[in-house]
């Protein structure tokens, strides 16, 4: 029987994204990150002029900031060291929503923080790349985690049978998102590495020998 897999998300699972990225914003771009509901969009704001940024300048900053300033981004608390636990009990895989360009610079990206995993690019929801790679791998369980409610309810409705765990590690994110559990998507809503670890090792620890 093949092990059980693990399926993680990057960005604001291992990685503190938006922190980085709202200080880059301030420090060389005249743009204000302030994240008060759960609209992305409403959060950047031209420092001169209060205005939001339109959507293409949102995508633009973005752009600029995987190209250039990924080394800003460091380890959420526990994180590196839950996935290096969980991998001696499953293969770990990370799916990260970046465009296929950038799959070598996130692999080195975490190679540079001490995590050797393959990694899959995507673009959208994220359900059909889910499917690919359990059809690649075909495991005996399989537990995905990302920061994001609508990733979970697409792996719901591409998948159905797969232990989905809603974790931001975010505290600028985490209290303004949907929340995948309570839109019944998700097994379990949890923020925290040190609570999540256990969570993630007692599904693992049910699969059958």
């Amino acid at each position: 029987m093949n092990r059980p897999l693990i399926i993680s998300d990057c960005d604001e699972v291992l990685l503190y994204m938006v922190s980085p990225f709202r200080d880059w914003l301030a420090e060389t771009q005249g743009v204000d990150f302030n994240m008060e509901g759960n609209d992305f969009a409403q959060a950047l704001r031209w420092q001169d002029s209060g205005e939001a940024l339109e959507q293409d300048e949102i995508w633009r900053m973005l752009g600029g900031f995987f190209d250039t300033e990924m080394h800003r981004q460091l380890p959420i608390p526990g994180a590196l060291e839950g996935i290096a636990t969980l991998s001696d009990h499953a293969d770990v895989v990370i799916l990260t929503n970046l465009v296929d360009k950038r799959q070598q610079m996130r692999t080195q990206q975490l190679l540079d923080h001490g995590l050797e995993a393959r990694v899959f690019t995507n673009q959208g929801p994220k359900g059909p790349a889910l499917r690919a790679i359990l059809d690649e791998y075909k495991p005996s369980s399989a537990i995905f985690i990302d920061d994001l409610a609508q990733h979970h309810r697409s792996a719901r409705e591409t998948i159905g049978e797969i232990t989905t765990l809603h974790l931001c590690g975010e505290p600028l994110l985490a209290p303004h998102i949907d929340c995948a559990h309570v839109a019944g998507h998700a097994d379990a809503r949890i923020d925290s590495w040190d609570e999540a670890l256990p969570w993630l090792m007692d599904r693992l620890e049910k699969e059958p020998a």
